[in-house]
């Protein structure tokens, strides 16, 4: 090949070389130029890797605390069977009514909607009391084992602006899954203590 190259003549040989480094920058620019940001590419997709890795280990060191609310939401609020719960959330709040000392005048159509751990009960009341009856009523609520809380409130003062005229939305959460008690543990049977005493 360089006894070929050797034996052409100059201009043969300028052809030859521009021939070849056009072919060069062919291959370059079809094998090696849209690969210049691989290394980049590469090394972004190592860092998104590593974030990710980064938060599924926190994810997972968080999962025994996750366990424990999990448990401690599973345990709050009254086990009321679901047909009684409407009943029960209704009482609740005559109840404390009458304990705060002021009656119920209306109430909207019950409603309910269920979560993860609970199923929540959903009423609306209008009542006629004063400041410190509706304060002490909604505290008593709020305050008391029924998981009773208020999510909306609408208040306007009566004519003679003694009384406060109150809409109140109230929502009651009762267990959704309650677990069941453990089963105690069966008897031995008579006759297979009788036959033990005997072995002996």
């Amino acid at each position: 090949m360089k006894k070929y190259f050797e034996g052409l003549r100059p201009f043969e040989r300028r052809v030859i070389l521009f021939v070849g480094v056009v072919l060069l920058a062919a291959l370059n620019w079809v094998l090696v130029w849209p690969h210049f940001s691989d290394w980049t590419n590469l090394t972004h997709s190592y860092e998104e890797a590593q974030q990710k890795l980064k938060l599924y280990q926190t994810s997972i060191g968080l999962k025994p605390e996750l366990e424990k609310q999990v448990q401690k939401y599973e345990s709050q609020g009254q086990f009321v069977a679901l047909d009684d719960q409407a009943i029960n959330f209704m009482r609740t709040i005559q109840s404390q009514a009458s304990k705060s000392g002021f009656g119920i005048e209306g109430y909207s159509p019950n409603r309910m909607q269920t979560n993860q751990f609970f199923v929540e009960q959903l009423q609306t009341i209008t009542v006629h009391a004063t400041e410190t009856q509706l304060v002490d009523f909604l505290y008593q609520l709020g305050n008391s084992a029924s998981m009773v809380r208020v999510s909306d409130l609408e208040l306007q003062p009566d004519q003679p602006r003694q009384h406060l005229a109150a809409k109140v939305g109230l929502v009651a959460s009762y267990q959704k899954n309650p677990k069941a008690p453990a089963a105690p543990a069966a008897p031995a049977a008579k006759g297979a203590t009788n036959s033990t005493a005997k072995a002996k």
